[in-house]
């Protein structure tokens, strides 16, 4: 299903990246130049993360496939 959130198991697994690199959540997102809420949202399962910020940091967390626009 195309449209559904991100999956639990993705979300987490992208938390246990961080975590094993030793950055927050907060850190990575100003590295990226993205808001800390989105990230957390994201993280948390609370975007679809369809378009925009929400997408760019589902796909640089390696939630979901897609192509970033630089």
């Amino acid at each position: 299903m195309p449209n559904s959130y991100p999956t639990e198991q993705a979300c987490q697994d992208a938390r246990n990246r961080l975590a094993a690199v030793g950055i927050s959540a907060k850190d990575w997102a100003e590295r990226n130049k993205l808001n800390p809420s989105t990230v957390y949202a994201v993280l948390n399962g609370q975007k679809k993360c369809l378009r925009g910020e929400a997408h760019r940091a589902a796909v640089l967390l390696g939630i979901k496939d897609g192509v970033v626009a630089q």
